[in-house]
Parts: C-alpha cells; sequence; structure tokens
C-alpha cells in the first residue's frame, strides 16, 4: 500500500513548558489522515515516551491546559479506541518525530481541537487516558 499525502489540509503549532515546541500535521489520505509531529525540547525521562492525542477543546487555555478537556472521543468509546488516540512520541535528545496514518477521523474532524503531549508514557489500558500524566505542551489544530 502507498500512501500518498498530498498538501496539508490543517497543522497545529505545539508550545508548552521547559521548551516544548513544534508542529503537528495532517494529510488527507484514502480512508482516513496521515498525521506527522516534529517535536523538539522534550525533556529527558525514563521511558523515553510521551503521550500524544488530540483533545475536544479548542484551546490551550487554563492551568495544565486545562481548558483542552479530555481525549476527542464523541463515539463514547474506552481508551485506547479514543478517535484522539494516537501512538506516543519517542524522544531523542529532545526531539521526537512520528509519523502515522490513521482511520479514525479526516482532518476536517479535528480542526478546532487540540493537540496535547503529556508528560509521561501511555499504559493504553487506564481509563480514561492511559495514566499518561500531566499535560506539558498543546498547540490548536487550524486550517490550512
Amino acid at each position: 500500500m502507498m500512501i500518498s499525502a498530498g498538501r496539508p489540509r490543517a497543522v497545529a503549532w505545539v508550545r508548552g513548558e521547559n521548551g516544548v515546541r513544534g508542529s503537528v500535521t495532517f494529510y488527507p489520505v484514502a480512508g482516513g489522515t496521515l498525521v506527522t509531529a516534529e517535536i523538539q525540547g522534550l525533556p529527558e525521562s525514563e521511558s523515553g515516551f510521551f503521550g500524544f492525542h488530540i483533545h475536544e477543546g479548542g484551546r490551550c487555555g487554563g492551568k495544565d491546559f486545562a481548558e483542552t478537556g479530555g481525549h476527542l472521543n464523541p463515539q463514547g468509546k474506552i481508551h485506547p479506541q479514543h478517535m484522539g488516540d494516537l501512538p506516543p512520541l519517542l524522544g531523542n535528545r529532545g526531539r521526537s518525530f512520528l509519523a502515522v496514518k490513521t482511520g479514525r477521523f479526516r482532518p476536517e474532524d479535528v480542526i478546532g481541537r487540540t493537540v496535547v503531549i503529556h508528560s509521561d508514557s501511555e499504559d493504553f489500558h487506564t481509563q480514561p487516558s492511559g495514566n499518561a500524566g500531566k499535560k506539558m505542551a498543546c498547540g490548536v489544530i487550524r486550517r490550512i
């Protein structure tokens, strides 16, 4: 299977504590979306992994990014089957690159929502959010 991404439809410019920053880009592909993330400034961590999700809220405001709300989950599924659940980021000397194809949403479905990077790894079973730790970076997904 060949993935042909064409032009991106949406982007989130992620910013957070201690200089975490980067971009998350959403490309339409057959059957869903290609999500790419380029992040830098990640802290050292025991596992090296960081929870990475699309949240329901449309703002990065509030203490600890509280206005992002929970994971995007309009179908009411259990974690990690939420529409907004994505694979964790793997830090490498403070940087991470991820490219993943998902059939859970199209770029248009997530415009106006938020991308959140969490401080801890994801355990893939704790409800409702995988025990991914506090929200340490956020970006609002905007149409390109």
